[in-house]
């Protein structure tokens, strides 16, 4: 699917299905017990994006321009970080293995310690709320920082108008006012 949104030259068909991808992402992340991520993959990637992408469409013309030849750098940038990230990968444990570090160590902490750390009786809320909660604080701001980009975007409206580009709406009353009394004043100045 990742493949198909670069390849694709339609922008909105780009869009829906970067959408699509985000809550493919999140059923992924429900199925792995993580509802906190799931539920921010959600809003922020299939959600507050697409709306933003959306809007940016509203603005730009709809399909993307053929550009000529190929970046062998960038190319070779994404290799390169593909190759060392597939490295990485080499030295983590294998999953769900009993002796892995999550189980011997931050499980058995969480489980034994939360109640008196907190005093909180459910060990999710504690952890979400306690252990995590810089985490969760950071993921409510990611969430609000989007929300007032979109609402920013939307809110502005394009000075002039570009080919291709189709208003969305009628001008106001008082844009009209303005473009008869320009268009008086010109004719004024050519008597």
């Amino acid at each position: 699917m990742a493949v198909a949104i670069v390849r694709v030259r339609d922008l909105f068909a780009a869009g829906m299905l970067f959408a699509i991808y985000s809550l493919l992402s999140a059923a992924l992340f429900t199925v792995l017990d993580a509802g906190d991520v799931a539920l921010t993959e959600a809003a922020v990637g299939a959600g507050i994006s697409t709306i933003l992408v959306l809007a940016v469409l509203a603005l730009a013309r709809r399909f993307e321009h053929p550009t000529g030849g190929h970046n062998l750098l960038a190319l070779t940038v994404v290799f390169i970080t593909g190759a060392v990230l597939i490295y990485a990968t080499l030295d983590l444990p294998e999953f769900g293995q009993p002796d892995n570090p999550a189980q011997v160590h931050v499980g058995p902490h969480y489980i034994e310690n939360s109640y008196t750390d907190m005093g909180v009786p459910n060990m999710v809320a504690a952890v979400l709320a306690s252990y995590r909660s810089i985490d969760t604080m950071g993921e409510a701001f990611v969430i609000l920082t989007a929300g007032i980009a979109v609402f920013a975007l939307l809110s502005v409206r394009p000075r002039r108008r570009q080919a291709g580009i189709v208003p969305r709406r009628p001008p106001r009353n008082d844009e009209e006012e303005d473009e008869k009394e320009a268009d008086t004043t010109g004719e004024k100045d050519n008597e």
